[in-house]
């Protein structure tokens, strides 16, 4: 049988998907990128990790396969188009999902594959890891990866990453805010796993919530941001989830999330 693209793993109310190509670098092919975003539909999840096997967490798109359709009669125009609106249209499955996505990160991640940690809420990397925005090194400058990360990290650390396509280390991308921790190798599932399982205490209804706000009103002017999250905390307040959690805080008691 055909070796998967992902494997998922569902424990409890967390979804655990693997990029499980590692012969292939986990490169974002269109079959790679098909998996990851039908795995992301995971209703009865509360949280999605996305992890990966091999040496490396992503290689970013199949740039010998990118180079071989300037052969084709147009230059490559129509591939190059599929392939660049495939990618954004994963990365935006990633930000709509209801649910936060943790980049649990073991090893290197560069060019589309940085794209892939910068577009995930949180970001748990091992010691071992290593990011970098490469293209520009190949006469490739990351456009599409710059999306996720100008607005995860400083302006002017991502200008740097994007214009010398340098490769940072793990202590680095944590100093930047690209990487929320950086633990040991041998602890990466562990620690990645244990902060999904804590998050996944919480309501998945007021985590969609939170999300949805949070990137609604992210490039918005300030008076027109905090509207926005107020209506957000109305809308909140009026959820079941929301009513138990103001009446399970009143008496004391632990709150009975219903996801509504």
């Amino acid at each position: 049988m055909e070796t998967p693209q992902v494997l998922i793993e569902d424990a409890g109310r967390v979804r655990r998907i693997v990029l499980n190509r590692p012969a292939q670098r986990n490169l974002l092919t269109p079959e790679m990128m098909t998996a990851v975003k039908d795995a992301l539909d995971a209703p009865g999840a509360r949280v999605i990790v996305i992890a990966s096997d091999g040496p490396a967490f992503c290689a970013g798109h199949d740039m010998k396969a990118m180079a071989s359709h300037h052969a084709d009669a147009d230059g490559g125009r129509a591939y190059f188009t599929a392939l660049f609106n495939q990618c954004s249209d994963m990365m935006l499955a990633i930000a709509n999902a209801p649910q936060p996505v943790i980049a649990e990160v073991h090893s290197v991640a560069v060019a589309a594959g940085c794209q892939l940690v910068a577009a995930c809420d949180l970001a748990v990397a091992a010691d071992t890891a290593k990011f970098g925005t490469t293209g520009v090194t190949f006469g490739l400058y990351c456009s599409t990866p710059a999306v996720p990360l100008v607005r995860a990290v400083p302006d002017k650390h991502a200008a740097e990453l994007l214009m010398t396509g340098d490769i940072i280390d793990a202590a680095r991308a944590e100093r930047i805010g690209l990487v929320n921790r950086v633990v040991p190798a041998a602890e990466l599932t562990e620690t990645t796993m244990a902060l999904a399982h804590h998050i996944a205490t919480k309501s998945a209804a007021v985590l969609s919530i939170g999300k949805r706000t949070a990137h609604q009103q992210q490039s918005l002017p300030l008076a027109d941001a905090y509207a926005v999250a107020a209506d957000a905390m109305v809308e909140n307040l009026l959820l079941a989830d929301g009513r138990e959690g103001l009446d399970a805080f009143a008496k004391k008691r632990h709150a009975d999330w219903q996801d509504k």
